[in-house]
């Protein structure tokens, strides 16, 4: 090893962007490897590459003892004073044992070894560099697709995309450009995994961030997100400027801002409403676009029971019940909706009925006959 080695390595170090004190440590460790296993050593020994020349040399690391009992690991202490004098029992001397062939035998042993550690140190930096992003959005193109998984090529490195982090609206084709959000990084024995979603609600506030100045400014924040990717979502904005219009700020002029979310997300429909301290308007809000005539609390159960114009039930329920659905997630109160003639006559709110669960997508009370009214 020479000059030209070190030049070379350096070279290496700022293409893979590691540090080449790290190469210079995994070569050393290597040579050692290869030192014991070519010329039959079984002792302590130690690697020198010198860093300016790139001269190598191998010192075998000996204890002082009185009376060595292995002379591949000990040696006397007069031995070790006609060295040096001032060795005392304890020490440890370093005699050089380089053999004469040891660099031609050495790179040859050494090179799968090496190859083996710039890997490793390749993927602790692609780890380091991804772990730092996650919740974030980047953009990738699609690299390869199989039947439950999409592969996103990010540009260092390639990741996943499950079935299940899909949009059920998505149609990828090898080479599409798309926007992700990074769900998660993990270490695994090849390296390490990203994880990569287009189903999950961060992308959606993310994307917010990204056409929106006021909410990555921190003037307009997005409070809460409720999302069936694909189809439909919520978000709850909330201005801490008290001139600023949080909806106006995401929707933008004639709409850009959210139109433009909308087309990453393949037509993906997103209602925007106020959010609020105040638990019964936040609920009236979230159930928008349908009007609210009235909202009752029920703080013990965590129940909102409203009251909207008749014209407006379905609205307000939506196919299949996903806007009261979207809107309980969004508030996190279960939401009891029912129209002004079906309270006609009766105290809506002097009890709460004994059987008014919220289902599995927890929502409140959604009767069967409330989806088939006309």
């Amino acid at each position: 090893m020479n000059v030209d080695f070190l030049d070379a390595l350096e070279q290496l170090a700022r293409e893979k962007g590691i540090d080449k004190e790290v190469l210079l440590e995994a070569i050393e460790a290597a040579l050692i490897s290869g030192y014991k296993r070519n010329f039959n050593s079984a002792g302590n020994v130690r690697v020198d590459i010198h860093r300016d020349t790139g001269e190598v040399r191998v010192f075998a690391r000996k204890t002082v003892v009185e009376e060595p009992e292995d002379t591949r690991t000990e040696i006397s202490l007069d031995a070790a004073r006609d060295i040096n004098p001032s060795y005392q029992l304890g020490d440890v001397v370093e005699i050089e044992v380089t053999p004469r062939d040891f660099g031609r035998i050495a790179a040859q042993t050494a090179k799968q070894v090496v190859t083996q550690r710039i890997r490793e140190a390749e993927r602790s930096v692609i780890y380091g560099k991804f772990a730092d992003r996650e919740e974030e959005v980047v953009s990738g193109i699609v690299s390869r697709i199989e039947p439950r998984v999409a592969y996103i090529d990010l540009g260092d490195t390639e990741a996943v995309m499950p079935q299940s982090e899909q949009m059920p609206t998505d149609k990828l084709h090898l080479g599409d450009r798309v926007k992700v959000f990074i769900a998660r990084v993990e270490r695994t024995t090849k390296g390490p995994q990203i994880v990569v979603s287009r189903s999950h609600p961060g992308l959606l506030k993310r994307l917010f961030e990204l056409e929106v100045p006021e909410i990555y400014d921190g003037v307009v924040e997005i409070k809460a997100v409720s999302r069936e990717a694909g189809y439909r979502s919520k978000i709850a904005v909330h201005s801490r400027n008290p001139e600023v219009d949080p909806i106006g700020a995401c929707v933008g002029t004639r709409g850009g801002r959210v139109q433009s979310v909308v087309n990453e997300l393949n037509g993906e429909k997103i209602d925007i409403v106020e959010w609020s301290e105040d638990p019964a308007t936040f609920v009236a809000n979230a159930l928008s676009p349908a009007k609210v005539v009235d909202v009752q609390i029920f703080e013990a159960e965590k129940v909102a029971r409203t009251i909207v114009p008749d014209y407006q039930l379905s609205l307000a329920i939506g196919k299949e019940g996903q806007n009261a659905r979207l809107a309980a997630r969004l508030t996190g109160w279960k939401i009891d909706i029912k129209s002004e003639s079906q309270v006609s006559g009766e105290d809506l709110f002097t009890n709460l009925d004994e059987d008014a669960e919220s289902d599995d997508n927890a929502v409140g009370t959604l009767a069967d006959d409330w989806l088939n009214e006309p």
